[in-house]
């Protein structure tokens, strides 16, 4: 059993807990600006300081009380990412009580089960429509206020005057108490929810804030538009107060108008993000007839970037190329993003070598971590002076990882969850006594203890000739193609593997233009366009050619419509639905073997 451990550089004392940082920087830092906020969706931005947030924390803070919130009392938030989001975060903290989260694109149904399951007393909606949708749930909620119709204003309304001790409530909150309860989006089965404690946070985000100066100190500005009802984005708010980095929330429909004045020095966001960053640079340069330039300037940066790693870094030669390609498109590429963003997190999922070596290549550094919701979520990271691109780092510090027998990465370490709310029976099968959380990834540790996620374990395939076969790097190379938003690997009890694959929407009707065609075309009449079909087996050739014969996908099919989250193929995280797409795409993946099974 291979095993890497890095001791922690901070501690967590028991009086503390997330709200610490915000009052030390009100006392002590009192003109810091924490937060850009927009009131006309993202034209002008306005700083909210140190001690304006504390106020309005403070002032919401007395609402929930006032309205009968306890001390333990579970409050949800069902909200796109916006200020209000990280403010009422805070008051709940503030009035004692514990964060449930639900994405704003919940069904009813998934919002009756957490809120049910974690038996909220309270919500905080964002629109109407949502809470309507909550009050016609029947569950035990007892408060529900809609940000769009004035809940705020109406939860500070509700504390004016009332005679409650949010200081004793604030400082009454231990490192051991629950801070959040936050339910995995789940590919299979209902969402377990995840107890986060103030310690498993602030143990995490204080361990990795000195790995990381150029990424979190006072005075950067990090753009956050992923969901805050994930827990990767939860933790970089909390970054931002734990560093007074200035947080701007943005929508990210909005991004392309949103960065150039906000300017960001850095970014979060998960690897279609900048996907679609790659290929909406790519296609430009296409439709400017200059698609060739852009593949040699690519492959420039990538060469640059792998470079870096060696003794002696970039030869002269290569310096001078990099040194044209930045004035003709690398700075374009970082003005796209504000001009002044240096480096980006990315997590939720595997981000690919060439995408890292691209953009570390453009100028933006691209810092690939690893975790899980049950893990606060960061378990590994690469740092500014540990990087190795195709990683997903080593060990942040305080934390253990080891590769058990059979493969799986197992966990250990302050940032680990206690266990699942009120689902005993499923924390035992994933947390031993020893405090080992077991990820369900299938990993490798080489010697300098970086990481490599190889496949989830319940998606290995296992072929009818007996052949195990992880679909994670064929769906990471395949991926990559700006015109793939999804592929899923499929092979399970058959005679080789095959694949379906979703066209990506919004990059489609610009090949479309470039091949002469229709850009209107609907993506079901060209499941078997040929020159689609040549494209799209190239870059199958491409991922193929990493694995042995046995693990090469023989067939592909591409599915007539783009997989989405609106029809429950994919989860509020960004992560394929395995199980539900197999089943409502069986008719593909059969006429996969079907076809095969006919010539033979």
């Amino acid at each position: 059993m291979r095993e890497f451990a890095v001791p922690p550089v901070v501690t967590v004392p028991d009086e503390d807990n997330t709200l610490t940082a915000l009052w030390d920087a009100a006392e002590n830092h009192p003109a810091s600006i924490l937060y850009m906020r927009s009131f006309d969706e993202g034209a002008t931005w306005h700083d909210v300081t140190s001690v304006q947030f504390r106020d309005e924390v403070v002032a919401a803070a007395k609402g929930l009380a006032a309205a009968g919130v306890q001390p333990g009392d579970r409050v949800a938030i069902m909200s796109a990412t916006r200020y209000e989001w990280t403010l009422l975060d805070y008051a709940i903290w503030a009035a004692g009580a514990v964060t449930v989260t639900i994405y704003e694109t919940s069904s009813a149904d998934q919002a009756k089960w957490i809120l049910e399951d974690s038996g909220a007393t309270a919500v905080i909606a964002e629109t109407p429509e949502m809470t309507a949708m909550i009050e016609g749930l029947g569950t035990q909620v007892k408060h529900v206020w809609t940000l769009d119709a004035g809940g705020l204003d109406a939860l500070n309304a509700l504390g004016e005057g009332a005679d409650v001790d949010i200081e004793e409530r604030r400082t009454s909150r231990r490192a051991e108490d629950l801070a959040t309860i936050v339910y995995t989006s789940g590919t299979t089965g209902r969402p377990k929810g995840c107890m986060l404690t103030h310690r498993n946070l602030l143990a995490d985000i204080r361990n990795i804030i000195p790995e990381v100066p150029g990424v979190l100190y006072d005075g950067a500005r990090m753009l956050l538009f992923l969901s805050l009802a994930h827990v990767l984005a939860r933790i970089l708010q909390i970054a931002g107060m734990e560093s007074r980095t200035t947080i701007a929330h943005a929508d990210r429909t909005k991004l392309t108008a949103i960065m150039p004045v906000v300017k960001p020095t850095t970014l979060l966001a998960i690897p279609r993000v900048f996907e679609k960053v790659y290929a909406g640079a790519y296609q430009k340069a296409v439709d400017g007839g200059k698609g060739h330039l852009f593949e040699k300037a690519a492959a420039c940066a990538k060469e640059y970037s792998r470079a870096l790693d060696k003794p002696g870094g970039p030869g002269l030669g290569l310096k001078l190329r990099h040194k044209l390609w930045d004035v003709l498109v690398y700075k374009k590429i970082r003005a796209a993003v504000g001009g002044e963003c240096t480096t980006a997190v990315s997590g939720g999922a595997a981000l690919g070598p060439e995408l890292g070596h691209f953009f570390r290549g453009v100028g933006i550094t691209i810092f690939e971590g690893y975790g899980l919701t049950e893990t606060s979520p960061v378990l590994s990271l690469n740092l500014e002076t540990a990087i190795k691109v195709g990683s997903i780092g080593r060990p942040i510090p305080g934390t253990a990882l080891r590769v058990a027998d059979d493969g799986e990465l197992e966990a250990k370490g302050l940032q680990v969850f206690p266990g699942y709310w009120n689902n005993d029976a499923a924390t035992a099968e994933v947390l031993d006594a020893d405090g080992w959380f077991k990820t369900g990834d299938i990993a490798e540790i080489d010697d300098d203890g970086y990481v490599t996620i190889t496949g989830r374990k319940k998606d290995i395939i296992v072929t009818a000739g007996g052949k195990n076969v992880a679909p994670g790097p064929l769906e990471k190379i395949l991926d990559s193609h700006p015109l793939i938003a999804y592929a899923l690997v499929v092979g399970e009890g058959r005679p080789y593997i095959g694949c379906l694959i979703s066209i990506d929407g919004d990059i489609l009707p610009d090949w479309l233009s470039r091949h002469g065609k229709d850009p209107a075309t609907p993506i079901a009449d060209l499941t078997g366009d040929p020159e689609l079909l040549a494209e799209l087996q190239e870059k199958v050739d491409e991922a193929n050619a990493t694995v042995s014969k046995a693990e090469q996908i023989k067939r592909f099919r591409v599915i007539p419509v783009e997989l989405s989250e609106d029809a429950g193929e994919i989860t509020p995280s960004v992560k394929v639905k395995r199980h539900v797409v197999m089943e409502k795409y069986s008719s593909e993946v059969n006429a996969l073997y079907e076809e095969a099974r006919q010539k033979s």
